[in-house]
């Protein structure tokens, strides 16, 4: 596949992004549904964006499979090209009004993301990458001065090469280490216990048992976002259970575009599935020593049946 059927991609998914985005940022999500639990909610509104989505793919490429999050019965990928999308990442921070969430666009072919497209509608940041032809942000800029009363700002947009700090700083070990998690939908088991026992040593101090003593922990509430802030060196590391291949997909390019890299949740996944639904995301300048140290403080082994 060549370049530039690969850019005309990708330049048809961030138009669709910004078809979609005022949309979503002028949507009132009051209807809101629950699938798997309380913690797991879908909207009209993500219901509506992936038909948009998906109706314009299918019209622009018939010949390419389709993955989207609120129509997909699997979750799984096949080596058939396919648009992995989901609608809308963090639909707990939209219902919330909380403005950090992202329509999620990758390309796959060959079980290999090979075109990201991540746009968050509220901040108007936009994340693309090409494989072989890096990262990018696309964001506006700050103003430099207050308007007067009734002036409009007017922000300027300019784009910058991921990493956002180039030559990236080394990280040398998770003690110097600023760590994405989240909960996920999943709230009891193995897997959640497994979650909550790799929080508590990533947390504790290097003088007790299994302590990582990392910096902070934060949680975006989008796999997406997340991957978007390693792949800007914001965050250093995001590790992941639960999601699916429409929740990284796209950060998954972005990030590996940024000079990062993903790797499995679980010890020893040196090449993880995008389907795997579990992942170990690392800015550029951490190496597999901050992998094999990070495996190392995990307590237990994330499973899920429809993967293993």
């Amino acid at each position: 596949m060549t370049d530039s059927h690969l850019q005309e991609i990708q330049d048809f998914l961030v138009g669709l992004a910004q078809k979609a985005g005022p949309k979503i940022a002028s949507a009132n999500p009051s209807a809101v549904d629950t699938k798997k639990n309380s913690s797991d909610l879908v909207t009209e509104t993500d219901k509506a964006i992936e038909d948009l989505i998906s109706s314009s793919c299918r019209k622009a490429y018939p010949d390419y499979a389709f993955l989207g999050e609120e129509t997909s019965t699997s979750g799984r990928l096949s080596a058939s090209p396919t648009f992995v999308v989901d609608p809308i990442d963090g639909t707990t921070n939209f219902v919330h009004a909380h403005p950090y969430i992202s329509i999620s666009m990758a390309f796959v072919r060959n079980f290999k993301p090979e075109v990201g497209v991540v746009y968050n509608p509220f901040t108007q940041h936009l994340y693309t990458a090409i494989r072989g032809q890096g990262a990018y942000l696309t964001a506006p800029e700050i103003p430099t001065s207050f308007p007067t009363a009734g002036q409009k700002v007017d922000s300027t947009y300019k784009k910058r090469k991921l990493p956002l700090r180039s030559p990236p700083l080394p990280l040398p070990d998770l003690s110097s280490a600023l760590v994405a998690v989240e909960y996920g939908n999943e709230r009891s088991g193995n897997n959640w216990e497994t979650k909550i026992g790799t929080f508590n040593a990533l947390g504790r101090a290097k003088t007790e048992k299994d302590g990582a003593m990392v910096q902070s922990v934060r949680s975006l509430g989008s796999a997406a976002l997340n991957c978007c802030s390693v792949a800007s060196g914001n965050i250093d590391v995001y590790w992941e259970g639960g999601c699916w291949a429409w929740d990284v997909a796209a950060g998954w390019i972005i990030v590996e575009e940024a000079g990062g890299m993903v790797v499995g949740g679980n010890s020893g996944e040196w090449e993880p599935k995008v389907d795997g639904r579990r992942y170990l995301v690392l800015r550029a300048g951490a190496g597999k020593k901050v992998v094999e140290e990070f495996w190392s403080k995990t307590q237990g082994k994330l499973i899920y049946e429809d993967t293993d």
